[in-house]
């Protein structure tokens, strides 16, 4: 602990030595900042699995109950106020451009149930909404349900929502003060504005009422895996230790959780896993029935429903890789009774669907973009709506009422703020409710994007969709370009728009999103060729396009960046030992990337569902594939590209020493002198900082480290 003492002593000496020259940035940047980084103890524990041995010399900073563990967490917090202190004054102003772009009181747009337009805003200065409404009209006096401004008072982090009872009489507050997305669920009464005087305590903030709001289904995570795993019924007033234990799930592979029905007639239990659903549901006015089976689980069969009609309407994979949707009767639901509503098409995915009384809207992909498609339940019309635009996304929002005379919808592109549509069903007509405002003299057709088909080392092509200032932009390798990634989970990289990215985009920067497989936004195909056995396809495909993209002069690879979070951070620490020299600078932000040692740790969050994402190391031909790429086992004496490691020390996806074991392990072996920076937030989780402008200043940070290395003014 001497030493740590004496380290933090030169860090300060040097972080005043370095703020004192800081008017001056432009004569100093990183590398000029001469500071002994860090050095975590190395404590070799020996793991043994399928008869082979692995040394983990850091294993020990798998304690956030150690006090070493958070000096050191401190102390590597306290280098990178070293390193950037220089920095300082040009990210408090790209926080203060970045947030000037806000339209700081701000609100959604209304949304109507029953009697009551419902919406959040947001008050100048406020970091948290407002979830307020107003009976009748819109002229209506205001009703404050929840505001989170008074609510976070005394909390370093804070997250919460409102959820309004069916008759619209009650509402459950759910709040999270730590960031490991554990909620205390608390209930107003609204005709009185009291308080009810119970309290449950550790839930996951997935809850539903039953129709009459006398009863409230909630679900329970287990306290050490956060494995959503047991479902309760709590009669409103009562103890919440007389609350029923309605349903469990023994299998650690599943989930469950709990939803309602969009005719409001039934309330379901979902239990899933990655390649398999079950559902079982009851009337929503009978909250005391035995709950029944819609379709019992088998393997490799995924499905969802919702209900109107008196037809259940299921999205479902039986026969149909892309997913088909069919129907059933609701008393007669399961798969033997199932008929086609759309067939299975092998080159369109279907993703969502929302009901209506008189027609249906569908969610479709097909060559990488998502659409919208309207069908009516007479098979008289069948339309798609138009975007018009190369790269975009859109998806269908919040539409609570089956009788609505439109469809709401949600558009975004990189050019295009984020909006909010409705789109009339009777003629066609669409009306921009909402589009965001971005303050500061935007002009959209100022930037450029485009969408690219870029052939990997295999044939398959893979769409990059990417934006630029037209007038800063020149195809001859000059520009500086930041590419992002994800690819896992099956989950699509939408092209959408952001503010705070203008703030690159003006300064030179060209931004890329590498549509690589692991995602689906090639289908259900593009998925599945991108995990268990095939998972290498993502870090390839992602080189891959890295590499066409300074083929065709977009960029330079000292000029060209990389970014992805959780397993995007896996692939940022797969892409590095791959194809580090690549990249000037690699941002990972809590990154997945000691994938064996997690994955054979069954107490650890999101292990045992997720064996048939990655696969299970328990399995010897699962354990040395994963082995072959994992970040953390895989760490070389080599070079590595300039880093900004990034974690939360209550993270409930990835804990915090899978990055700062990474890191220690990077420190130890790589042979370069190239900035290895890792910040921890010490009062948050996956999500790094809440509140909406707290959020900006680890972006400023972010963005700071590199224009720093780029020696770009900011």
């Amino acid at each position: 602990m001497k030493c740590q003492g004496i380290n933090n002593l030169i860090i300060s000496i040097v972080v005043f030595t370095v703020l004192a020259c800081s008017e001056n940035k432009n004569n100093i940047h990183m590398h000029d900042v001469q500071v002994e980084p860090p050095k975590a103890p190395q404590k070799p524990v020996e793991l043994i699995k399928h008869d082979q041995v692995r040394i983990d010399p850091w294993y020990w900073l798998n304690d956030r109950d150690d006090p070493e563990v958070i000096q050191y967490l401190k102390d590597e917090n306290a280098y990178l106020d070293a390193v950037m202190a220089h920095t300082l004054d040009g990210q408090q102003r790209l926080y203060e451009e970045m947030r000037g772009r806000i339209k700081e009181d701000d609100s959604t747009v209304p949304y109507k149930i029953d009697d009551y337009w419902y919406y959040t805003r947001y008050v100048e200065g406020g970091e948290y909404p407002v979830y307020c409404r107003k009976k009748g009209t819109l002229e209506a006096e205001e009703e404050i349900l929840g505001d989170g401004n008074l609510l976070s008072h005394g909390h370093n982090y804070f997250a919460f929502f409102v959820n309004a009872g069916n008759r619209h009489q009650h509402i459950a507050i759910a709040t999270d003060t730590v960031g490991r997305r554990i909620y205390h669920l608390q209930f107003r009464d609204l005709a009185s504005q009291q308080m009810l005087p119970e309290t449950i305590e550790n839930v996951t903030g997935n809850l539903v009422w039953s129709a009459n709001d006398d009863y409230i289904f909630y679900t329970r995570q287990d306290p050490q895996t956060l494995r959503s795993y047991q479902i309760y019924r709590h009669k409103l007033g009562a103890d919440p230790d007389t609350d029923v234990l309605v349903y469990e799930e023994k299998d650690e592979t599943f989930s469950c959780y709990v939803t309602s029905t969009k005719s409001r007639e039934f309330i379901l239990i979902h239990s899933s896993a990655t390649v398999s659903d079950e559902i079982r549901f009851i009337p929503a006015d009978q909250p005391l029935a035995k709950f029944s089976m819609l379709q019992a689980r088998e393997r490799d069969l995924e499905y969802s429903a919702d209900h109107i009609n008196g037809y259940f309407y299921i999205r479902t994979n039986l026969g149909a890789q892309n997913f088909k949707l069919v129907k059933a009767p609701s008393n007669k639901a399961s798969k033997e009774n199932w008929v086609d509503v759309i067939p299975h098409r092998s080159d369109v995915y279907l993703e969502g669907f929302e009901l209506f009384a008189h027609l249906l809207a569908v969610e479709e992909r097909s060559e990488g973009l998502p659409k919208i498609r309207i069908i009516d339940w007479e098979g008289t019309r069948d339309q798609y709506i138009d975007f018009g635009e190369p790269a975009y996304t859109c998806y269908l929002a919040y539409n609570p009422d089956p009788a609505a005379a439109y469809l709401r919808y949600g558009y975004s592109s990189l050019t295009t703020p984020a909006s909010t549509i409705d789109f009339y069903f009777e003629d066609g007509r669409q009306e921009i409710k909402k589009e965001q405002e971005v303050l500061g003299g935007f002009d959209k057709t100022w930037y450029v994007t485009e969408r690219l088909m870029v052939p990997v080392t295999d044939g398959t092509r893979v769409p990059v969709s990417l934006v630029y200032h037209k007038d800063h932009f020149k195809k001859d390798g000059s520009n500086p370009c930041l590419q992002y990634a994800y690819g896992s989970y099956g989950y699509s990289t939408e092209p959408y728009f952001s503010s705070a990215r203008l703030s690159l985009l003006n300064r030179g920067f060209v931004f890329a999103i590498a549509h690589i497989r692991g995602g689906e936004e090639m289908g259900r195909e593009w998925y599945e060729s991108g995990k268990l056995l095939k998972k290498k396809n993502t870090f390839t495909d992602f080189v891959d396009c890295s590499k066409f993209l300074l083929a065709e002069k977009y960029t330079s690879s000292n000029r060209l960046f990389a970014q992805g979070g959780s397993a995007g951070g896996l692939l940022m620490g797969a892409v590095v030992n791959l194809a580090g020299s690549l990249y000037k600078g690699v941002i990972a932000d809590v990154p997945f990337v000691d994938v064996i040692t997690t994955m054979l740790d069954e107490s650890i969050p999101l292990t045992t569902s997720e064996y048939d994402e990655w696969g299970n190391p328990n399995e010897l031909l699962y354990y040395e594939y994963m082995l072959s790429y994992s970040p953390y086992d895989n760490v070389e004496a080599k070079d590595y590209p300039n880093m900004l490691v990034t974690t939360g020390l209550h993270d409930s996806q990835v804990q915090y020493w899978e990055p700062a074991k990474w890191v220690a392990k990077l420190r130890d072996m790589k042979s370069d002198d190239n900035v290895l920076l890792l910040y921890t937030n010490m009062d948050a989780g996956h999500g790094g900082a809440s509140g909406r402008f707290k959020r900006l200043k680890e972006v400023a940070l972010q963005y700071a480290f590199i224009l720093d290395l780029m020696k770009i003014e900011y």
